[in-house]
């Protein structure tokens, strides 16, 4: 129904910056809730934040929290993860997921809950 392609990924340096995006396919992205995944080498994927079909409300993991910030570009059918005060313990591979959603407002936290996902865009900080 959707399919989900990323870029943006690539090496930045401790305390840099990066903006990883989400260029989503077909015609019904804005009803579609969105979210950000990790996974490190031999680690389980890891929660990173989620949005509403909009946008407007957002979630962050508390390791993320005040760094990470998430956004959406409905009209352009783009979701966003940008990344600022990178720490080494950020290096991973970063997927965004998309759910369908009859909710406006409505935001999701499980991994489970997701339908569609991207192929991943590997982020390295180095020290």
């Amino acid at each position: 129904q959707v399919q989900l392609v990323e870029s943006g990924g690539g090496l930045v340096q401790a305390g840099g910056s990066l903006r990883v995006s989400c260029a989503a396919s077909g015609r019904t992205f804005g009803l579609y809730a969105m979210g950000w995944f990790r996974q490190a080498p031999g680690k389980e994927r890891e929660f990173v934040g989620a949005m509403s079909r909009s946008g407007g409300t957002t979630y962050y993991s508390h390791s993320v929290r005040g760094r990470f910030t998430i956004s959406r570009d409905n009209a352009k059918n783009t979701a966003f993860l940008q990344m600022n005060g990178l720490k080494p313990e950020d290096t991973a591979v970063y997927y965004c997921a998309a759910k369908p959603s009859t909710r406006t407002n409505s935001y999701y936290l499980s991994e489970y809950e997701y339908d569609y996902w991207g192929q991943g865009t590997q982020v390295t900080v180095s020290s």
